[in-house]
């Protein structure tokens, strides 16, 4: 009863009602798109070709991200990942090119250009990734009478377009989301596609437990006990992180500042995971260029390499991509976390840590640190990122449904859902409602 209290406040508060009313119209929108496929395709000849995707394999991962829309040939099949690969192409370059570095510095304005770069680069990237991923409809499965008018030059033109369009489309849907609605858009876009596979991955592994006698219904139970518990880890490793403690000074009546004990206590809160999935799109990507380059030789050894990096289940795939894993956690943390900044940022405004100089010794320590928390967080991250495979071979749990055993799809998940009621949440407190972490009676305003 508690819990129905707090989801009516949630609607009492006008503004907040309106976001998510926002938010799900937008989405209701983007799944709308997903299943409107390509002019000049036979939307019924898609049903083999869109069934081959959900075994799992690197196919199966490209789909789930889309939420079918790959696999669909539809408007929105490549997705809001252009969008995603655009930004962490700006994110690195903001490091090498004096001229993003600049407008980081700028504030809003500056924020506003790299946006509109980021954009101009999605694009870019469109018009490589839609001709590339129309040529491969036939090698993938698609028969040719699916193509209604053939694949002539005004098809591919047209498909283009089409495709262009609709991710710049599915990216204005994720911004106004963001500025509108309630959440990060272009997240819950991704968490939305992956949910939307949920059902029907779940069902194919209850008619393979149960149906087929193949350990029946304790098994699902066994199953959604182990997944809960890796759902649990997961929150934890968004979640956790290592409080520094600060000591601020105390500002005196002369406008200057007293060190002393009485100063405010503060601290720096380090996360053990502050790359977030960052380091599983990078080793994803990474992963699929062995298959794509031994693809193109015809020798014993390309085509062992290509089979052995095409099972995404298998174990030499699994032991490369959580070493990556790893490399990639401590690179992308070095770049993300300026502990420089930090420190300098600690001084100009009176702060120091207790027992340590500021300055450099201050930059030093909280690098260190970070080295420290980094090694368990990534190793935490990597085996989270291959408890698919585990789920498959150890359990005999359905591909499409191990899928949502860890990696990518459920650190999106739980990070959004976190994000979302956090932001939910922070509304409800404002207007002296209790949160969605914490039932109970409303709040009394303060006067």
């Amino acid at each position: 009863m508690k819990f129905i209290d707090t989801l009516k406040n949630v609607w009492k508060i006008e503004e907040l009602r309106n976001r998510i009313l926002l938010t799900l119209g937008m989405l209701l929108v983007y799944r709308f798109g997903a299943q409107v496929v390509l002019p000049g395709i036979d939307a019924d000849m898609l049903a083999q070709f869109a069934g081959k995707f959900n075994a799992g394999g690197i196919g199966g991962l490209l789909n789930a991200f889309t939420g079918g829309a790959f696999a669909n040939a539809s408007v929105f099949a490549l997705g809001i990942m252009p969008y995603i690969s655009a930004s962490i192409v700006v994110q690195l370059m903001q490091i090498a090119v004096p001229y993003l570095q600049k407008l980081q510095k700028e504030g809003e304005s500056g924020r506003k250009k790299i946006n509109q770069i980021t954009r101009w680069l999605t694009i870019g990237i469109c018009l490589v990734q839609a001709p590339s991923y129309l040529a491969g409809l036939p090698a993938m499965g698609v028969p040719a009478e699916a193509f209604v008018m053939g694949q002539s030059l005004m098809f591919y033109v047209s498909s283009v377009i089409i495709l262009v369009t609709g991710t710049i489309f599915a990216m204005w849907l994720g911004e106004k989301i963001t500025d509108k609605g309630i959440g990060n858009g272009i997240s819950i876009l991704i968490m939305v596609g992956i949910i939307a596979r949920l059902p029907q991955s779940f069902a194919q592994e209850f008619v393979s437990r149960v149906m087929e006698s193949n350990g029946g219904l304790i098994m699902i139970l066994i199953e959604l006990v182990i997944w809960f518990v890796i759902i649990l880890l997961s929150i934890m490793l968004v979640m956790a992180v290592r409080k520094i403690p600060v000591q601020y000074a105390r500002r005196t009546a002369s406008g200057g500042y007293e060190k002393n004990i009485f100063g405010a206590r503060q601290f720096i809160p380090l996360k053990l995971n502050a790359s977030g999935v960052m380091p599983i799109i990078f080793a994803q990507a990474i992963m699929f260029v062995p298959s794509a380059v031994a693809s193109l030789s015809e020798t014993d050894f390309a085509q062992g390499i290509q089979a052995t990096f095409s099972d995404i289940f298998g174990l030499w795939y699994n032991l490369v991509f959580a070493i990556l894993i790893i490399i990639f956690t401590y690179f992308y943390t070095a770049i993300t976390v300026p502990t420089n900044k930090m420190a300098d940022d600690l001084k100009r405004s009176g702060g120091f840590i207790p027992g340590i100089k500021p300055g450099s010794q201050t930059a030093e320590y909280l690098d260190r640190i970070m080295s420290q928390i980094t090694l368990p967080g990534s190793v935490f991250l990597a085996l989270i990122a291959i408890a698919p495979a585990f789920a498959v071979k150890l359990l005999g749990i359905q591909q499409g449904w191990a899928l949502f055993y860890g990696g990518t799809s459920l650190l999106i998940m739980v990070g959004v859902a976190i994000d979302t009621m956090q932001q939910v949440n922070s509304y409800l407190l404002n207007r002296h409602y209790d949160g969605l972490m914490k039932s109970g009676k409303n709040r009394k305003a303060v006067a």
